[in-house]
């Protein structure tokens, strides 16, 4: 049962989501909006772990099984490796259709990804916003050179598994294939949101160590190095990179009392 989401506004967007009974959605702390008077919200430690079920991972109400204290642990575990929050929120109805709200955290885009347990999807760190039962949440390491080199870190974000997928990010969304495009594509470090299995994501140097190299990295803007994505596949872009967002806001900090 596919979830019902309507992606609604115009500089920042938000998930109208409707929910109906024995569906459950799960999302970052602090992603909630506004919800129907029946939907049940519910902390725990881990994500449902099929359509409709729920987990041992809860704070007081969960099974108490030590086995899934420990499993929601680790799972809260990697989500902070990830940048996420320590626990989630779970959200159902046990009555009729209800009305759940979410958003991401900067101003810009939000989108709803099908996942049908044939792809993964891997996200830049602060991309989820909310899943549907039947999605995995894991983390997947992108290697030491990605990790130095990009700027992102090396932890990225994993979904498998079957339902939808909401992700949020920074401006404008754009989706594009690199294989359109000769194949590859390099790509400001900050711009990249998510990927799917079919794109291999790297990094390269901005020029090579000469004059024009130093230059580009010292006065481009854009470091040392910039991030390439190659392959047939799905790669979602977003405007504004989160660097440059505080970068600004820092520059323009208090200049109206200047």
């Amino acid at each position: 049962m596919t979830l019902d989401v309507q992606l609604v506004g115009t500089t920042t967007k938000m998930a109208i989501v409707s929910l109906r009974p024995g569906q459950v959605v799960y999302s970052e702390a602090g992603k909630f909006l506004f919800s129907s008077g029946d939907v049940v919200m519910e902390t725990k430690l881990s994500a449902p772990s099929a359509p409709g079920g729920q987990d041992g991972g809860g704070f007081g109400g969960g099974s108490g099984a030590l086995g899934g204290l420990l499993r929601g642990a680790m799972d809260a575990g990697k989500r902070v490796l990830a940048g996420e929050s320590f626990a989630f929120t779970h959200f159902s109805t046990r009555g009729g259709d209800g009305l759940l709200a979410l958003a991401g955290v900067l101003p810009g885009e939000m989108r709803v990804l099908e996942l049908d347990g044939r792809t993964t999807w891997f996200a830049e760190k602060d991309a989820f916003v909310a899943a549907e039962a039947g999605v995995n949440f894991d983390i997947a390491f992108s290697g030491l050179r990605q990790g130095f080199a990009g700027g992102e870190g090396f932890v990225l974000e994993k979904f498998t598994g079957v339902g939808s997928l909401l992700i949020g990010g920074a401006g404008d969304f754009i989706d594009i294939n690199p294989a359109d495009y000769g194949g590859k594509l390099r790509v400001d470090t900050g711009c990249i949101v998510a990927w799917d299995q079919n794109i291999r994501y790297g990094v390269e140097r901005v020029g090579g160590l000469n004059r024009q190299g130093v230059m580009n990295a010292m006065f481009g803007g854009e470091g040392m190095s910039l991030a390439t994505v190659e392959g047939n596949g799905r790669v979602i872009l977003q405007s504004v990179t989160i660097d440059g967002l505080a970068k600004a806001l820092q520059k323009n900090a208090g200049a109206g009392a200047r």
